[in-house]
């Protein structure tokens, strides 16, 4: 099995699709980090004394004005009109502060999870595209009948296969998110502010960047073995993408929970939120008011979810490729 697996290793790393897809992550990464440094720079001088300029000018405003307004607002009020609002809440005139005029100093503890999830993303397609390419082509080769002969017990033909994709990209993910982290890391030391990090949320996020990458190629497979063909792999995902999470879980929001980007979402970011519409009649006034409910969905949900996922695709791939025919 792990001369095997060493033979589908080089098998992969051999093939074309392979490394442009590996040139295209780095490409994307690359743009990434490009993007950031462009987000992260600071103001002009000019536009710093424009801020500076609007700030006093809002602050004038506010100091000359604010107590008459308010007073204007409450007295105004009218509760049918704005059902479900505080009369506090919508009649109160904050006061303007410098640090809400201008561009906000860029963070590496606010930034790097939103960038790790972004890498998460390309990661997994990249993941999935190669590793449904690399199972999928044998079989419209019938190059799998040829390797069949040389090794007839299937099951370690398909464990070797599955482990492969899986590991090939556990150092392709670990390169990445090193890349994205560091680079993030050496910008906002430069252009903005690291203080606060929480490095071992980091790490723990860059961690399960890896294994998400590594279930993504792992799942390609499965999918490319069962289908048999690439463009058909591909196409069974974008419809996926697009009926089930975006047009099925828009209209039935409570299955939010059990769609998957929710829950890949909830294991990469260690908990993600998500949002209900609360709606309702009002019995005072008969008036139908809809109120956002937001909600949890834990990071132990997402790691079983994706876990049973997993598993119940590899067994059954593994089942039909012990049954079905190769020819």
């Amino acid at each position: 099995m792990i001369r095997l697996t060493g033979v589908e290793l080089r098998r992969l790393t051999a093939r074309r699709i392979t490394m442009i897809g590996v040139a295209g992550v780095v490409l994307i990464t690359a743009f990434l980090l490009f993007v950031t440094w462009r987000e992260a720079r600071p103001l002009s001088e000019a536009e710093q004394r424009q801020s500076q300029v609007q700030f006093e000018s809002s602050h004038k405003e506010w100091a000359e004005h604010h107590v008459e307004n308010e007073a204007e607002c409450r007295k105004g009020w009218d509760q049918n009109a704005n059902p479900g609002a505080k009369m506090e809440e919508v009649c109160a005139y904050p006061e303007p502060k410098a640090e809400d005029y201008g561009k906000p100093q860029a963070k590496f503890a606010e930034l790097i999870p939103n960038l790790l999830q972004g890498s998460s993303y390309f990661l997994l397609f990249a993941g999935f595209l190669i590793g449904a390419s690399f199972v999928a082509a044998e079989f419209s080769s019938g190059a799998i009948g040829n390797w069949l002969t040389f090794e007839p017990r299937r099951m370690r033909v398909y464990g070797s296969k599955i482990a492969a994709a899986g590991l090939w990209f556990v150092p392709v993910a670990v390169v990445i998110t090193g890349v994205v982290t560091l680079g993030t890391y050496l910008i906002t030391a430069q252009l903005g502010s690291t203080a606060g990090t929480d490095w071992s949320d980091v790490i723990g996020t860059a961690v399960r960047v890896v294994v998400t990458t590594a279930m993504g190629a792992v799942l390609g497979s499965v999918v490319g073995l069962i289908l048999r063909h690439t463009a058909a792999a591909i196409g069974v995902v974008m419809g996926y993408i697009v009926l089930v999470e975006a047009v099925f879980g828009s209209f039935l929001q409570s299955a939010q929970p059990w769609l998957l980007g929710k829950n890949f979402d909830a294991f990469v970011l260690h908990d993600t939120t998500y949002y209900l519409n609360n709606c309702k009649v009002q019995t005072n006034d008969g008036n139908y008011v809809c109120e956002t409910i937001e909600k949890t969905l834990t990071f132990e949900h997402g790691a079983w979810y994706l876990g049973i996922l997993t598993l119940v695709a590899v067994l059954l791939a593994g089942v039909i490729f012990q049954r079905r025919d190769v020819n």
